[in-house]
Order: C-alpha cells, then structure tokens, then sequence
C-alpha cells in the first residue's frame, strides 16, 4: 500500500463498478471513475477500519447456511403476505438485548438481518446492547428474539472472537 493508492484493490474495484453502471469506457467516465476510485481509497484509508480476525471456519459455514435458508422462507413468507395468503398480519418493532458488541460482527448482523425481507435492523444502543429491528410479520416476538440470538448472535460471537 502506498500513500497515493492505499486500498488498490478497493479503487480498482470502485473503477470496474463505475465503468459498469455507465456502460461506457469513453475518456470522461473513466476520468470520473478514475478520480471516484482514488477518493474511494483514500477514504477507506481515512476511516482505517481494523481487519477482522475470523475464528472457526466450520461457525462461518453453518451462519452462512442459516441465513441462506432463513433468507429463502423468508422470501416465501412475504410473497405470501404480499399475495394475500395471510390475513394475519401484524408488523411491529421488537427490541432484542444483544451480547455481541465486535463492531465487525454488528455490522454482519445488521447486513443479515436486512438482507432477509420482512425485517429491518432500525436502530442498536451501544451502550445497552438493545437491537431495534422492525418485523413485517411479527406473531411471536420471544421466537425472534431467540432465533437471532441462536442463530445468528451465538456463531458471530464464535467467528470473531
């Protein structure tokens, strides 16, 4: 890494992506792109996030088929909910005490919990650990709470330690 181009990867990546969304590789959005991939590097430079430290590669597969399979009935529910399968319905907010407090780890949950449809992470209380997520379909709010806690808290509490 250098002082002029700190995150190469990153940059490069930021170019490949501008260069996509404009479907062009005349002069002018490269310039552009070129510029937005250095600000882009220089950026993440700047904030100097640390580098997660993963432990227990077997955590990290087993997360990673839960939220797959998670994702996928989720996406049935609420085409279900959409459809008008299920007159049922009832959204609402619920607040999880969290133990997990690796930022790294927050941030994969937060990714987790929103890439499901029908839930929303709102809001996380850093000091008290409270989770605010919004549910479209919330009927048991004690079995979300124990399944984000079980399913996903306890092996991103084991992949970064």
């Amino acid at each position: 890494m250098s002082r002029f181009l700190p995150h190469p990867v990153i940059s490069a990546a930021l170019l490949v992506m501008w260069l996509l969304l404009n479907q062009t590789v005349s002069p002018g959005p490269v310039l552009v792109g070129l510029v937005l991939a250095l600000l882009g590097g220089w950026a993440l430079a700047v904030l100097r996030p640390g580098r997660p430290r993963l432990a227990r590669f077997g955590a990290v597969l087993r997360l990673t088929r839960a939220v797959l399979v998670d994702i996928a009935r989720s996406n049935i529910t609420v085409a279900g909910l959409i459809l008008g399968r299920s007159k049922t319905r009832r959204s609402g907010f619920l607040r999880i005490q969290l133990r997990l407090r690796n930022p790294q780890a927050l941030a994969v949950l937060a990714c987790i919990l929103t890439a499901a449809p029908g839930t929303a992470w709102v809001e996380f209380d850093a000091e008290e650990g409270w989770l605010l997520l919004h549910v479209l379909d919330l009927i048991d709010e004690e079995s979300w709470a124990r399944m984000i806690c079980d399913r996903y808290e306890e092996p991103l509490m084991e992949i970064f330690p």
